[in-house]
Protein backbone atom coordinates (compact mmCIF):
# COMPACT_ATOMS: atom_id res chain seq x y z
CA UNK A 1 0.00 0.00 0.00
CA UNK A 2 1.15 3.42 -0.62
CA UNK A 3 1.05 5.44 2.48
CA UNK A 4 1.66 9.00 0.42
CA UNK A 5 -2.02 10.24 -0.31
CA UNK A 6 -0.98 13.36 -2.27
CA UNK A 7 2.13 14.87 -2.54
CA UNK A 8 3.14 18.68 -3.48
CA UNK A 9 6.47 19.46 -4.07
CA UNK A 10 8.42 18.40 -1.07
CA UNK A 11 5.16 18.09 1.13
CA UNK A 12 3.50 15.01 1.42
CA UNK A 13 0.12 14.39 2.83
CA UNK A 14 -0.01 10.75 4.47
CA UNK A 15 -3.09 8.26 4.64
CA UNK A 16 -2.13 7.93 8.47
CA UNK A 17 -2.26 11.52 9.35
CA UNK A 18 -5.55 12.37 7.08
CA UNK A 19 -7.07 9.36 9.23
CA UNK A 20 -5.70 10.51 12.42
CA UNK A 21 -7.46 13.39 11.72
CA UNK A 22 -10.65 12.29 10.53
CA UNK A 23 -10.86 10.05 13.73
CA UNK A 24 -10.43 13.05 15.85
CA UNK A 25 -12.88 15.36 14.01
CA UNK A 26 -15.69 12.49 14.23
CA UNK A 27 -15.52 12.38 17.84
CA UNK A 28 -15.12 16.14 18.25
CA UNK A 29 -18.51 17.02 16.73
CA UNK A 30 -20.34 13.63 18.42
CA UNK A 31 -19.14 14.63 21.70
CA UNK A 32 -20.76 17.87 21.34
CA UNK A 33 -23.61 17.15 20.17
CA UNK A 34 -23.90 14.76 22.88
CA UNK A 35 -23.49 17.69 25.16
CA UNK A 36 -26.19 20.30 24.07
CA UNK A 37 -28.27 17.68 26.12
CA UNK A 38 -26.40 18.55 29.43
CA UNK A 39 -26.41 22.80 28.83
CA UNK A 40 -22.52 22.40 29.03
CA UNK A 41 -20.42 25.34 28.20
CA UNK A 42 -19.17 25.07 24.61
CA UNK A 43 -15.65 27.04 25.90
CA UNK A 44 -15.07 25.01 28.75
CA UNK A 45 -16.08 21.81 26.64
CA UNK A 46 -13.64 22.86 23.55
CA UNK A 47 -10.85 23.50 26.00
CA UNK A 48 -11.16 20.33 27.86
CA UNK A 49 -11.02 18.53 24.27
CA UNK A 50 -8.22 20.44 23.40
CA UNK A 51 -5.86 19.61 25.98
CA UNK A 52 -6.99 16.35 25.87
CA UNK A 53 -6.00 15.24 22.40
CA UNK A 54 -2.72 17.10 22.63
CA UNK A 55 -1.61 15.54 25.68
CA UNK A 56 -2.91 12.31 24.43
CA UNK A 57 -1.37 12.70 20.92
CA UNK A 58 2.16 13.32 22.72
CA UNK A 59 1.44 10.66 25.26
CA UNK A 60 0.75 7.99 22.62
CA UNK A 61 4.40 9.05 20.86
CA UNK A 62 6.23 9.05 24.16
CA UNK A 63 4.76 5.96 24.91
CA UNK A 64 5.61 4.27 21.50
CA UNK A 65 9.17 6.18 21.44
CA UNK A 66 9.48 4.84 24.89
CA UNK A 67 9.40 1.09 24.06
CA UNK A 68 11.43 1.68 20.71
CA UNK A 69 14.14 3.47 22.23
CA UNK A 70 17.08 1.26 20.46
CA UNK A 71 15.98 3.19 17.16
CA UNK A 72 15.00 6.43 18.10
CA UNK A 73 18.04 6.85 20.51
CA UNK A 74 19.95 7.00 17.32
CA UNK A 75 17.44 8.66 15.53
CA UNK A 76 16.30 11.88 17.70
CA UNK A 77 14.70 13.73 14.35
CA UNK A 78 12.26 11.09 13.80
CA UNK A 79 11.05 11.45 17.21
CA UNK A 80 8.63 14.36 16.79
CA UNK A 81 7.22 12.60 12.68
CA UNK A 82 4.22 11.37 13.64
CA UNK A 83 2.51 11.68 10.36
CA UNK A 84 4.80 8.30 9.54
CA UNK A 85 3.06 6.24 11.88
CA UNK A 86 3.61 5.23 15.92
CA UNK A 87 1.82 6.41 17.75
CA UNK A 88 0.43 3.53 20.81
CA UNK A 89 -3.16 3.98 21.73
CA UNK A 90 -2.57 3.32 25.25
CA UNK A 91 -0.14 5.67 25.84
CA UNK A 92 -2.92 8.11 24.52
CA UNK A 93 -5.74 7.03 25.93
CA UNK A 94 -3.84 7.04 29.61
CA UNK A 95 -2.53 10.66 28.97
CA UNK A 96 -5.69 11.76 27.80
CA UNK A 97 -7.54 10.57 30.57
CA UNK A 98 -5.51 12.07 33.10
CA UNK A 99 -5.70 15.45 31.42
CA UNK A 100 -9.87 15.25 31.68
CA UNK A 101 -9.75 14.59 35.18
CA UNK A 102 -7.42 17.10 35.86
CA UNK A 103 -9.38 20.01 33.46
CA UNK A 104 -12.22 19.34 35.16
CA UNK A 105 -11.09 18.71 39.00
CA UNK A 106 -9.85 22.56 38.30
CA UNK A 107 -13.18 23.89 37.38
CA UNK A 108 -15.31 21.74 39.73
CA UNK A 109 -16.68 19.36 36.79
CA UNK A 110 -17.89 15.53 36.35
CA UNK A 111 -14.93 14.08 34.62
CA UNK A 112 -17.18 10.98 34.77
CA UNK A 113 -19.09 12.94 32.43
CA UNK A 114 -17.18 14.02 30.13
CA UNK A 115 -15.40 10.85 30.17
CA UNK A 116 -19.01 9.04 29.49
CA UNK A 117 -19.70 11.24 26.52
CA UNK A 118 -16.34 10.96 25.03
CA UNK A 119 -16.28 6.63 24.95
CA UNK A 120 -18.44 5.94 22.13
CA UNK A 121 -16.71 8.27 20.27
CA UNK A 122 -13.35 7.57 21.21
CA UNK A 123 -14.10 4.17 19.75
CA UNK A 124 -15.59 5.63 16.66
CA UNK A 125 -12.02 7.44 16.02
CA UNK A 126 -9.97 4.42 16.66
CA UNK A 127 -11.74 2.98 13.87
CA UNK A 128 -11.35 5.09 11.65
CA UNK A 129 -7.20 5.77 12.75
CA UNK A 130 -6.46 1.92 12.29
CA UNK A 131 -6.76 2.29 8.78
CA UNK A 132 -4.51 4.36 8.83
CA UNK A 133 -1.71 1.33 10.00
CA UNK A 134 -3.16 -0.26 7.08
CA UNK A 135 -1.83 1.87 4.36
CA UNK A 136 1.17 2.19 6.61
CA UNK A 137 1.35 -2.20 6.56
CA UNK A 138 1.65 -2.03 9.99
CA UNK A 139 -0.54 -3.74 13.01
CA UNK A 140 -0.76 -6.82 10.71
CA UNK A 141 -0.53 -10.38 11.99
CA UNK A 142 1.08 -13.96 11.63
CA UNK A 143 1.51 -15.39 8.46
CA UNK A 144 -1.36 -17.36 6.84
CA UNK A 145 -2.92 -18.22 3.17
CA UNK A 146 -4.82 -15.97 1.18
CA UNK A 147 -7.34 -19.02 1.08
CA UNK A 148 -7.40 -18.80 5.19
CA UNK A 149 -8.16 -14.36 4.68
CA UNK A 150 -11.34 -15.66 1.91
CA UNK A 151 -12.71 -18.09 4.26
CA UNK A 152 -12.76 -15.23 7.23
CA UNK A 153 -14.64 -13.16 4.87
CA UNK A 154 -11.74 -10.13 4.25
CA UNK A 155 -12.37 -8.08 1.44
CA UNK A 156 -10.04 -8.56 -1.01
CA UNK A 157 -7.98 -5.29 -0.96
CA UNK A 158 -7.47 -5.55 2.36
CA UNK A 159 -6.34 -8.99 1.73
CA UNK A 160 -3.61 -7.45 -1.44
CA UNK A 161 -2.66 -4.99 1.30
CA UNK A 162 -1.84 -7.82 3.80
CA UNK A 163 0.46 -9.20 1.15
CA UNK A 164 3.64 -7.74 2.72
CA UNK A 165 7.69 -9.50 2.32
CA UNK A 166 6.05 -12.53 -0.02
CA UNK A 167 3.44 -13.33 2.62
CA UNK A 168 -0.26 -13.38 3.61
CA UNK A 169 -0.87 -11.93 7.25
CA UNK A 170 -3.94 -11.39 8.82
CA UNK A 171 -5.15 -7.83 9.14
CA UNK A 172 -5.25 -7.09 12.83
CA UNK A 173 -5.93 -3.53 12.29
CA UNK A 174 -8.85 -4.73 10.44
CA UNK A 175 -10.26 -7.15 13.52
CA UNK A 176 -9.62 -4.06 15.40
CA UNK A 177 -11.43 -1.66 13.74
CA UNK A 178 -14.33 -3.69 13.50
CA UNK A 179 -14.66 -4.18 17.36
CA UNK A 180 -14.32 -0.64 18.07
CA UNK A 181 -17.43 0.12 15.49
CA UNK A 182 -19.06 -2.39 17.28
CA UNK A 183 -18.40 -1.35 20.52
CA UNK A 184 -19.25 2.65 19.49
CA UNK A 185 -22.40 0.85 18.59
CA UNK A 186 -23.41 -0.63 21.82
CA UNK A 187 -22.24 2.04 23.97
CA UNK A 188 -24.60 4.57 21.60
CA UNK A 189 -27.53 1.94 22.66
CA UNK A 190 -26.65 1.36 26.59
CA UNK A 191 -26.17 5.37 27.16
CA UNK A 192 -29.92 5.76 26.56
CA UNK A 193 -30.52 3.55 29.27
CA UNK A 194 -32.63 5.31 32.15
CA UNK A 195 -30.80 3.82 34.87
CA UNK A 196 -27.07 3.80 33.88
CA UNK A 197 -24.92 6.02 35.64
CA UNK A 198 -22.13 8.59 35.14
CA UNK A 199 -19.05 5.85 34.58
CA UNK A 200 -20.78 3.63 33.81
CA UNK A 201 -20.18 3.76 29.64
CA UNK A 202 -16.84 5.07 30.08
CA UNK A 203 -16.13 1.55 32.26
CA UNK A 204 -17.58 -0.05 29.69
CA UNK A 205 -15.44 1.35 27.32
CA UNK A 206 -12.56 0.14 29.39
CA UNK A 207 -14.04 -3.16 28.98
CA UNK A 208 -14.87 -3.58 25.88
CA UNK A 209 -11.43 -2.47 23.97
CA UNK A 210 -9.75 -4.43 26.77
CA UNK A 211 -11.30 -7.43 25.73
CA UNK A 212 -10.96 -7.25 22.05
CA UNK A 213 -7.33 -5.29 22.33
CA UNK A 214 -5.84 -8.07 24.68
CA UNK A 215 -6.91 -11.15 22.08
CA UNK A 216 -6.01 -9.24 19.26
CA UNK A 217 -2.19 -8.27 20.10
CA UNK A 218 -1.58 -12.10 20.72
CA UNK A 219 -1.58 -12.48 16.56
CA UNK A 220 0.27 -9.02 16.22
CA UNK A 221 4.17 -9.06 15.05
CA UNK A 222 5.02 -5.55 15.85
CA UNK A 223 3.82 -5.92 19.50
CA UNK A 224 6.01 -3.56 21.96
CA UNK A 225 7.15 -5.89 24.34
CA UNK A 226 8.34 -5.44 28.18
CA UNK A 227 10.69 -8.33 27.84
CA UNK A 228 9.04 -10.96 26.58
CA UNK A 229 5.60 -10.08 27.73
CA UNK A 230 3.22 -8.00 25.36
CA UNK A 231 3.03 -4.63 26.79
CA UNK A 232 -0.81 -4.02 25.31
CA UNK A 233 -1.97 -7.31 26.80
CA UNK A 234 -0.62 -5.82 30.56
CA UNK A 235 -2.18 -2.38 29.99
CA UNK A 236 -5.58 -4.40 28.93
CA UNK A 237 -5.75 -6.24 31.82
CA UNK A 238 -5.37 -3.17 34.29
CA UNK A 239 -7.19 -1.24 32.67
CA UNK A 240 -10.48 -3.75 32.22
CA UNK A 241 -9.77 -4.70 35.93
CA UNK A 242 -10.39 -0.72 36.48
CA UNK A 243 -13.42 -0.18 34.28
CA UNK A 244 -15.15 -3.32 36.28
CA UNK A 245 -14.49 -1.55 39.91
CA UNK A 246 -15.67 1.97 38.16
CA UNK A 247 -18.77 0.20 36.84
CA UNK A 248 -19.59 -1.61 40.16
CA UNK A 249 -18.70 0.96 42.28
CA UNK A 250 -20.92 3.66 40.35
CA UNK A 251 -23.60 0.53 40.14
CA UNK A 252 -24.01 0.51 43.61
CA UNK A 253 -24.48 4.40 44.67
CA UNK A 254 -28.19 5.12 45.22
CA UNK A 255 -28.05 8.58 44.55
CA UNK A 256 -30.21 9.76 41.22
CA UNK A 257 -28.20 13.02 40.38
CA UNK A 258 -25.32 10.91 38.99
CA UNK A 259 -27.87 9.71 36.43
CA UNK A 260 -26.17 10.11 33.19
CA UNK A 261 -29.51 10.57 30.98
CA UNK A 262 -30.48 13.67 34.03
CA UNK A 263 -29.66 17.00 32.81
CA UNK A 264 -29.80 20.17 34.23
CA UNK A 265 -33.78 20.51 32.99
CA UNK A 266 -34.31 17.38 34.58
CA UNK A 267 -33.21 18.03 37.97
Amino acid sequence: MDPILITIGNFQIRWYSVLIALGLLIAYIGIMLESKRFNIDKNFLVNVIFWAVLIGIIGARLYYVIFNMDYYGKHLNEIYQIWKGGLAIHGGLLFGILTIIIYCKKYKFSSLRILDMAAPFVLMAQAIGRWGNFFNSEAYGSITTYERLKELHIPEFVIKGMYINGHYNLPMFYFESIWCIIGAILLLIIRRIKKIKNGQIAALYMMWYSIGRFFIERYRTDSLLIGNIRAAQVVSIVLFIIGLILFIVQATKKSEDILYNITEKNK
